[in-house]
């Protein structure tokens, strides 16, 4: 088994439900943690789509389910490193992708990754494999997956090893990635960068609660979709894995892309772009109640022309 370093931080703050640890000595006080303090990352762009990053907390105004939300704290736009997951799709359907796979995430880490960044790298089929933990080297990610995909699969799997005979684990691969490496960090901008074509028949977790474990941990999911057609036509299983893909974009505050169209460099700079002009906001939800529903978030900027890119809401648990 190939000995893999594990160098993650316990998280502080989490947009959505915290619980205070047990107490274990009677004279201490107990810690009160507001359960309903709710963080956002979002990006802006003028209207000529350049990123804005000189606004204030006063240029906005944050609305739960419709009501007016009071800004308890902002952070303008700042270079921070960043926090990625890096995950890729090993199954029978992206046999074809596998060299423009690797040749892409190379792309990614050379436009992308600076020194103060680090990265995870995941692969998936019917088992979700941990290639490589946390690294600020991309050398040491691409030999990884070179080594994998030569046929070396001795690397440890994910999510205690679900069991699964055939198919694609595409949900699994998000959410086990988001709740077993990403929650655990609180360094940098966190992000899950997905390579695949979104199609899933063996995953015990759906498309939904994929997106939860994302909207909850603020983590953004960029998917460059890898999608095969037959004489130029989809069929109904592609069209399925496209809108997969596009939504769960969407939901986190993420970006959909097809990798067969446009500039890839241009791509990943958008991308690295959007997460290094973050601005980050909390507020004290107005409504107490903690049960499980979902809250839909909206940030508005109160200049006309802008346009904001936010995750669309979290899941209040108790």
């Amino acid at each position: 088994m190939k000995a893999i370093g594990i160098g993650v931080c316990a998280l502080l703050m989490l947009a959505g439900p915290l619980r205070a640890p047990a107490q274990t000595d009677k004279s201490q006080k107990p810690i009160h943690v507001d359960v309903n303090l709710v963080n956002v990352g979002f990006t802006v762009r003028d209207a000529r789509g350049n990123l804005a990053t000189n606004l204030v907390a006063d240029d906005f105004e944050v609305f739960e389910d419709g009501v007016a939300q009071k800004i308890s704290f902002f952070a303008g736009a700042a270079e921070v490193p960043l926090t990625l997951g890096l995950v890729m799709d090993v199954s029978g359907s992206q046999e074809h992708f596998m060299k423009p796979h690797h040749r892409d995430l190379e792309t990614f880490l050379k436009e992308v990754m600076g020194q103060h960044d680090r990265a995870f790298l995941v692969a998936f089929g019917n088992h979700v494999r941990l290639l490589n933990d946390y690294t600020d080297s991309p050398a040491a990610l691409l030999e990884n997956l070179r080594d994998f995909e030569k046929g070396d699969h001795d690397y440890p799997e994910f999510a205690g090893g679900e069991d699964r005979i055939l198919g694609t684990a595409f949900y699994d691969a998000i959410y086990y990635s988001v709740k077993e490496r990403l929650s655990a960090s609180s360094s940098g901008r966190r992000a899950l960068l997905i390579f695949s074509d979104g199609e899933d028949n063996s995953s015990a977790w759906d498309m939904m609660d994929a997106i939860e474990a994302a909207q909850s941990e603020d983590v953004r999911l960029f998917t460059l979709r890898y999608t095969e057609s037959k004489h130029g036509r989809l069929n109904a299983r592609n069209k399925y894995g496209i809108r997969v893909m596009d939504r769960i974009a969407l939901e986190t505050g993420g970006m959909h892309y097809d990798a067969r169209e446009g500039d890839l460099r241009t791509w990943f700079r958008q991308i690295s772009d959007e997460l290094r002009a973050t601005y980050e906001l909390a507020y004290h939800s107005t409504n107490p109640n903690r049960d499980g529903s979902f809250r839909k978030v909206v940030i508005r900027a109160k200049t006309p022309g802008f346009t904001v890119r936010a995750k669309t809401g979290y899941y209040a648990y108790p």
